[in-house]
């Protein structure tokens, strides 16, 4: 494998992400032949929106789970049907709602009460399926970082729902006709997976009952994680799914109908994704051996470590000498004007000499998309779908004219005391 990754180096340059479209569709398979067929998977398009791998999801029958206005777009281009697409986000413009109107999404997941009442005052809503995103009264300790159970800006308190639930029933246009919960992310626990699943099948239930809506769609989240650091341990995800499938066994019993949904982004694409550096040079400095490669955190602003008090590091290896011992320390950075631009600190690796390439791995999610990639404008760099044998630019890095196309210059005009003062200098000059 490591063979490709100088191909593809060669053929469209570095820095480059270069992702495994072949394991991608393995995963997926995977989880998908051990799911029940009545849980239907969509794949969060914020975990790595490029176009053609929401496309592939499409392909391979997964719905799109969307968070703005670009998002649905790639959703329509990538030919995903609109009856599998749903758009959630706490701070929804009027633009994008009226597109959720006009290209009849399955449903508009709304996080507040205001946004349910906005979108019911758009004429093209009739109709429109709406989706209650509950930040719910149960708590979950299994999270990498914690997304509802405590004050948050998603999702509508439960307690709220509670106490008001006339205000649904004033609608004109929408139907609110489910109930969605995301607990956290980068779980690696399964029995946290169950935990979670149960808790909002339940809360479900009873909300539905108390607000007296019909229950044809519950989306119960996802978050599951990938190790990413030392410590971790990857996800048992034949027990998470047993889990899944155990909890929504109970609840079909009541509920025939209802389409029940798991949202997953990063389990999908983490694993396939590797970012893929040259090194530029080797050097030294107070005792410590740096290699300055051509990207960094401009690009992989995960492997910052954000939230973390200590930096830790992902995986990081040689793609030239794959199979030498790694017998060097280095702390790898990118070219960035900071000393924050550490991609990984005291990194075991292969004696590492300018011109090698080092891949970053398990980056096939919250990459370039989650990071600055107009800090000190070196822009986006490549990315690049490997399927059946073939290596497809999937997205072309940003070139000096990309970055500078948006922007205007304005001409300033001399100011005119500069100008007379100019005039007078050398008109006394000329004199003497």
């Amino acid at each position: 494998m490591t063979g490709i990754y100088a191909e593809v180096a060669e053929r469209f340059g570095t820095p480059v992400y270069v992702y495994d479209g072949d394991l991608l569709r393995r995963r997926y398979a995977a989880l998908r032949d051990r799911l029940r067929a009545d849980v239907d998977v969509f794949y969060s398009a914020k975990a790595n929106p490029n176009l053609s791998v929401c496309a592939l999801f499409g392909a391979l029958g997964a719905g799109l789970e969307v968070s703005s206005l670009a998002e649905l777009v790639t959703a329509e281009r990538a030919g995903v049907d609109p009856a599998d697409v749903i758009f959630l986000g706490p701070g929804k413009s009027a633009e994008e709602l009226r597109a959720c109107c006009e290209r009849g999404i399955y449903a508009v997941v709304c996080e507040s009460l205001d946004e349910v009442a906005a979108l019911d005052a758009m004429p093209g809503a009739d109709g429109l399926r709406v989706v209650l995103r509950v930040n719910p009264d149960f708590d979950t300790h299994g999270s990498r970082l914690a997304m509802g159970g405590k004050p948050r800006q998603f999702g509508i308190d439960e307690e709220i729902l509670r106490d008001g639930p006339a205000a649904l029933h004033r609608l004109r246009r929408v139907r609110v006709a489910g109930i969605h919960a995301y607990l956290g992310t980068r779980i690696l626990d399964a029995a946290t997976v169950r935990h979670n699943t149960r808790g909002v099948l339940t809360m479900a239930e009873e909300l539905g009952k108390a607000l007296d809506i019909p229950l044809e769609m519950v989306d119960v989240g996802g978050g599951w994680g990938v190790p990413y650091f030392d410590n971790e341990t990857d996800l048992d995800g034949d027990a998470a799914v047993d889990g899944v499938n155990d909890e929504v066994a109970a609840f079909r019993e009541r509920h025939p109908e209802t389409r029940i949904v798991t949202e997953l982004g990063r389990y999908l694409v983490g694993w396939c994704g590797t970012y893929v550096v040259r090194a530029r040079y080797v050097k030294r400095s107070k005792g410590e051996w740096f290699v300055v490669a051509d990207g960094g955190t401009n690009h992989h602003m995960a492997a910052v470590g954000i939230g973390s008090f200590v930096k830790r590091n992902f995986p990081i290896r040689s793609l030239s000498r794959p199979e030498a011992p790694a017998e060097h320390v280095y702390n790898v950075t990118g070219p960035l004007c900071t000393p924050g631009d550490v991609v990984g600190k005291q990194v075991r690796l292969p004696e590492v000499r300018p011109g090698d390439l080092l891949g970053v791995e398990r980056s096939g999610a919250y990459g370039p998309s989650a990071s600055p990639v107009l800090f000190l404008s070196h822009g986006h760099p490549a990315e690049v779908l490997l399927l059946d044998g073939t290596a497809h630019l999937i997205r072309g890095r940003d070139t000096v004219e990309d970055l500078l196309r948006p922007q205007r210059l304005v001409t300033f005009p001399v100011p005119a005391t500069t100008a007379t003062a100019s005039s007078e200098g050398t008109s006394s000059h000329g004199e003497q």
